[in-house]
C-alpha cells in the first residue's frame, strides 16, 4: 500500500495544524515546550506551539547513514554526546569502528548547527520541563530515538513524541521510548516521508531562524 490510499498533507504547516489538534486533547501540564527537530520539524512544530501556546525551541539531531546507502540510517546522534544505533538492522551491517566514523562527520554539522540555530536563544534547560518532540514524519525513527534520550539526559519530566507521520515500526519504538505518542498516519508500508506531502520543500537555516524568532500569540 502507498501513500496515494492515505490522505496526504498539502504541507508542513497543514500537517502541524492537524497535528496541534492532536496533541491539544492531552491537555499538557506546564512548564511546557515544544521542540522541533531541524530542519523539517520545525514548521510542523510551530504550529503545535501556536495551538498550545508554548515556548518553540529545537533539539538538534542528525542521523548517521549507512555507507553507500546515506537515507537508512544506521543510528543517529542528538545534542549532549546522546548516540543511538538502529536496532533492527543486523548486528555486522555495519561495524563499530565504521560506524564511529560516519557519527563523527555528522558531529561537525550537529555542532554547526547547534551555533546557528541558538544564536540569540537562551540555553535549553529541560529540567523539570515537559517536552514535546516534533517532526514531519519518521522513517526507522533513529533520529527521534536519540532525541527522546536527549530529553531524558537533559532532565525532561514527561515526553511526548508527536509526527503526522511514521512507520509501523518507529510507530512501535515511540511508544515504548516517550511517555506519550501522537502520531496521524501510520501507514502499513512506508517508502519516503516526502510521499505524504504535496509540498515537501527542503528548508534552509534562514527559515528555521525566522520561525525560531517569530512572535508567539
Amino acid at each position: 500500500m502507498n501513500a496515494q490510499s492515505f490522505r496526504i498533507f498539502a504541507n508542513r504547516v497543514q500537517a502541524g495544524t492537524e497535528l496541534a489538534a492532536a496533541v491539544a486533547t492531552h491537555h499538557l501540564a506546564t512548564p511546557l515546550v515544544v521542540l522541533g527537530l531541524p530542519r523539517g520539524g520545525v514548521p510542523v512544530a510551530a504550529q503545535v506551539a501556536h495551538r498550545l501556546r508554548a515556548p518553540l525551541d529545537v533539539l538538534v539531531v542528525r542521523k548517521v547513514g549507512m555507507p553507500g546507502q546515506p537515507e537508512l540510517a544506521a543510528g543517529a546522534i542528538a545534542s549532549g554526546g546522546v548516540i543511538v544505533r538502529n536496532a533492527s538492522l543486523p548486528a555486522d551491517a555495519v561495524s563499530d569502528v565504521e560506524f564511529a566514523r560516519l557519527a563523527r562527520r555528522e558531529l561537525a554539522e550537529l555542532e554547526r548547527r547547534e551555533r546557528t540555530y541558538r544564536a540569540g536563544l537562551p540555553p535549553l534547560v529541560l529540567r523539570d520541563v515537559n517536552v514535546v518532540l516534533v517532526d514531519d514524519g519518521l522513517a526507522t525513527g533513529a533520529t527521534m530515538l536519540a532525541a527522546v534520550e536527549a530529553a531524558r539526559r537533559g532532565g525532561a519530566q514527561r515526553v511526548m513524541v508527536a509526527v503526522p507521520v511514521a512507520s509501523s515500526e518507529a510507530a512501535a519504538r515511540m511508544r515504548t521510548a516517550a511517555d506519550a505518542a501522537v502520531i496521524l498516519l501510520v501507514p502499513p508500508s512506508l517508502g519516503a516521508i516526502g510521499e505524504f506531502y504535496d509540498d515537501f520543500a527542503q528548508l534552509t537555516d534562514g527559515e528555521v531562524l525566522r520561525l525560531l524568532h517569530e512572535p508567539r500569540t
